[in-house]
């Protein structure tokens, strides 16, 4: 197993059992990312740093007929994960495996090499090679397909003290903001062909970014 995997393992071993129930009061943005993820019949959609499968579970009631795919590097999140997919009857639709998101190899691990959505959501931030992580998202991403992402933004809105304070707290869990985040997915979706567009939301506490391939 990788250090990143160990390291994650150590962190979750315990708190995953408890981390969507406490996760949902901060981790703002996720909801309305997944209700705007569109994925349409017959799509495959892969979430990149899937967690417990909490996001899965619900994409899967969202689009029935869609089938969704979880990485994760962590083998104590997966577990969860498994648990949660098999507890709701989705392990015909939605399937989860271990890898290193910035540089898996989806065909062995799920048997497809591309998908018409993938999602990041609260993972870019735990992430320190986030920007390979980007690319490995866009390599991945179907002609036509979309590339969403939900995470902290540079809360430049919010109040100093609570700023400095919040990372403060988020460092505590190996969690940093990525502040260049817009710049680098612009930067990413111009020299692949792409286009690209990002919101901050709540003063800054939150950022949502789409990238779009073209057609074939």
């Amino acid at each position: 197993m990788s250090d990143a995997g160990l390291l994650m393992d150590r962190m979750y071993r315990r708190q995953r059992f408890i981390y969507d129930a406490t996760r949902k009061y901060y981790l703002l943005g996720r909801d309305r990312t997944l209700a705007e993820l569109d994925a349409r019949d017959g799509d495959g959609a892969l979430e990149i740093g899937c967690g417990t499968g909490r996001n899965l579970v619900k994409l899967a009631r969202l689009y029935p007929r869609a089938h969704f795919y979880g990485l994760d590097v962590s083998s104590e999140m997966l577990a969860s994960a498994r648990a949660a997919i098999a507890r709701a009857g989705l392990a015909a639709r939605v399937m989860v495996a271990q890898g290193d998101a910035a540089s898996f190899d989806p065909a062995p691990l799920f048997g497809r090499a591309e998908f018409e959505r993938v999602l990041i959501s609260y993972a870019l931030s735990m992430i320190p090679p986030w920007r390979d992580v980007l690319e490995r998202a866009v390599d991945v991403l179907a002609p036509g397909g979309a590339l969403s992402i939900v995470d902290f933004g540079d809360q430049a809105g919010l109040p100093r003290w609570f700023r400095a304070g919040l990372r403060r707290w988020l460092s505590a869990f190996e969690v940093t903001p990525r502040d260049a985040l817009p710049d680098a997915l612009a930067a990413l979706a111009a020299a692949r062909g792409l286009s690209c567009r990002a919101a901050s939301h709540m003063r800054g506490y939150a950022i949502r970014a789409v990238a779009e391939k073209p057609a074939a």
